[in-house]
């Protein structure tokens, strides 16, 4: 929840008028109290979590209070900034020179929008600091290809990605092995709100298993938490039933690698055609026979037990008709997130769709291609137009098919590469 974790909430309560904003970040008077991430197996404390606190009896001591001082007086990069220092200065003398893992959280604006500050402050760690990144999932779908973007440019900068809230929106689960996060956090408490936390659990346990992420399960406060934790396959559990959150690093164990940044790398760059003709074998056909397949990813999104995100490159406006507008409008209308992309093709081409604009030289542009993926569903027609003159129906086409889950992902980054907010 940004700066703020689940537990925060209880911390909202009112306080007697104290200082501002403004006096808070000039004195220096915020603070970060440390929650510790303990495997659920061992029972071995393996990071901590930076929770913001202001100065104590004022109305700023809550995390809340001070967030929604940052958003009203337009100072929240400060606040965050401030945060940052704080906990990473912790993190280095606290830690009385031990190698520590140190989870900070962002706001969605700061990671799409002031990164900069982001990565000052994670220059300045001390060596023995290592630095994941915790983000929530509403990030996503406000400015996928920002948060994205961002994402790459931390984990360049050697910081893991935490995705917080996972769940509380169900069909978000489509953005995780989009985003890719090191980490997946699940809440306890919002499982119990959604209509099949088996379901999310489910999906989460899946990409991990696939990703190689570790999974979080938060609001543990009893032994029953910590077994259902467990049976939902968390690897890693916080909660009140080891700590509120302490002005301390107690010891702790060093498992970097759990904990490790992994890059998407070259895909962002690349176009869905180049990247499936390295290693898959290619064929060619006309347009009329490759566009009923192209109508099958479609249905097969439309069907899935967890909705995915589905993504189409068009070549050019042109070939978005329509016939064509209406199917993605339907798709909109179910999907968390509908995306067409092509030369000369608008912010929003049909209601409920992002658009985006490929320049002509673009190598996407002269590419057909119709990425699904979600939570249990990859799939993709990837094709490239010949080049050869006659009737629409008539053109020729390499493509290729594929299920193969880590190409239909990158696939899908190249292409959410490309999209900007508009």
């Amino acid at each position: 929840m940004g700066l703020v974790s689940a537990m925060d909430m209880h911390h909202a309560v009112a306080r007697e008028p104290g200082p501002s904003l403004d006096d808070v970040l000039r004195d220096g008077a915020l603070h970060c109290v440390y929650q510790p991430f303990v495997d659920v197996d061992t029972g071995t404390v393996l990071a901590f979590e930076a929770l913001l606190r202001g100065p104590a009896g004022t109305s700023l001591q809550s995390p809340l209070a001070l967030l929604d001082a940052a958003r009203e007086s337009g100072r929240l990069a400060d606040l965050e900034r401030a945060s940052l220092r704080a906990s990473l200065q912790d993190a280095a003398g606290m830690s009385q020179g031990r190698p520590v893992t140190l989870f900070v959280n962002l706001e969605p604006t700061t990671l799409t929008q002031r990164l900069d500050v982001v990565l000052e402050a994670v220059a300045t760690r001390a060596e023995h600091v290592q630095v994941v990144v915790e983000i929530t999932e509403r990030a996503l779908a406000e400015d996928l290809a920002a948060v994205l973007s961002g994402a790459e440019k931390l984990r360049a900068a050697g910081c893991a990605i935490a995705l917080d809230d996972v769940g509380v929106h169900p069909e978000s689960l489509a953005f995780i092995p989009l985003l890719r996060p090191e980490v997946v956090k699940l809440d306890l408490k919002l499982l119990r709100t959604v209509k099949d936390p088996v379901t999310v659990a489910g999906a989460v346990r899946a990409y991990a298993e696939q990703a190689g992420a570790e999974v979080v399960a938060e609001g543990i406060e009893t032994p029953d938490d910590l077994t259902r934790a467990l049976v939902l396959g968390a690897t890693l559990g916080q909660g009140w039933l080891w700590s509120r959150g302490e002005r301390r690093f107690p010891p702790s164990a060093f498992r970097p690698e759990r904990f490790a940044a992994r890059p998407i790398g070259a895909a962002l760059r690349a176009t869905p055609f180049q990247l499936v003709s390295a290693g898959h074998r290619i064929r060619h056909a006309p347009k009329h026979l490759l566009v009923p397949l192209s109508k099958t990813l479609e249905l097969m999104a439309l069907h899935a037990s967890v909705p995915p995100v589905l993504l189409a490159a068009f070549e050019h406006v042109r070939f978005f008709r329509p016939a064509t507008s209406r199917r993605f409008t339907t798709l909109a209308e179910h999907l968390p997130f509908v995306a067409a992309l092509g030369v000369d093709i608008t912010a929003e081409p049909a209601t409920g769709v992002r658009g985006g604009h490929l320049a002509v030289g673009d190598p996407l542009a002269s590419e057909w291609t119709v990425v699904v993926l979600g939570a249990h569903t990859a799939a993709a027609l990837i094709a490239r137009d010949l080049g050869d003159t006659g009737t629409d129906a008539d053109r020729q086409f390499a493509f290729a098919v594929t299920y193969d889950r880590a190409l239909v992902t990158a696939a899908a980054h190249s292409m959410v590469g490309r999209l900007t907010k508009h």
